[in-house]
């Protein structure tokens, strides 16, 4: 599971070291929610890489009513290759969207507290994606909306949660935006140098945003 990330780093160094040239700059964001509007790079009709602004939850093309979306934040690697809500994304409609890091709850006895995990590096990076578009037959309004996909936890991960988002850098995003179909089999263990720290409480609340929320607290020990 994936439900919370922030993305702080300049956007258009971020964006151009993923291929989009001239992307526009957006304003730091340290508590982003399902629902929200998420920088998203993916390639354009002509094979050029955008920089767009998607809304979390995917909702499918199919769909007829878009609050779908608010529980498909996630995609599960194992079986988003077959699933009716995701396959025809996963073959035609790859994205990645932009992050320095997430934000993931370790439970300890009935208190559970965030941790925020980013690079080893510091560097940002970006998450694996799906996109789709959804037309209102009422309306005409079109929707454009993400997911996240996500794996089992590798070995840094397991003492904090189960589940991890797939993580690339910007030879393997590209390698993932190319519709490679084994990709997802060995993300995990692809995943490049972690580091976590446990995070204030207040970013349980998504209406909370600011730098502090990813600044180290001290708790009585690690996971």
């Amino acid at each position: 599971m994936c439900g919370r990330f922030a993305f702080y780093s300049p956007s258009e160094a971020t964006a151009a070291l993923f291929g989009v040239a001239g992307a526009p700059a957006l304003e730091p964001r340290y508590n982003i929610a399902p629902t929200q509007p998420v920088a998203t790079v993916r390639d354009d009709e002509e094979q050029h890489r955008e920089l767009v602004m998607l809304r979390w939850g995917l909702v499918p093309f199919w769909a007829k009513d878009p609050a779908i979306g608010n529980r498909m934040i996630n995609a599960r690697a194992e079986t988003v290759a077959e699933k009716p809500s995701y396959r025809a994304a996963f073959k035609h409609r790859r994205c990645l969207v932009l992050a320095d890091g997430f934000y993931e709850w370790h439970a300890a006895g009935d208190v559970k507290t965030p941790y925020f995990i980013s690079l080893d590096s510091g560097e940002p990076f970006a998450l694996a994606g799906l996109w789709e578009s959804w037309q209102d037959k009422k309306t005409g309004e079109i929707l454009q909306t993400t997911t996240l996909i996500t794996t089992a936890a590798n070995e840094f991960m397991q003492p904090l949660h189960h589940r991890m988002p797939v993580i690339l850098q910007p030879g393997t995003a590209d390698e993932w935006l190319s519709g490679a179909v084994d990709y997802l089999s060995s993300a995990a263990e692809r995943t490049p140098p972690l580091r976590a720290w446990p995070v204030d409480r207040r970013v349980n609340n998504p209406r909370n945003d600011g730098v502090g929320l990813v600044e180290t607290i001290k708790v009585p020990g690690p996971p």
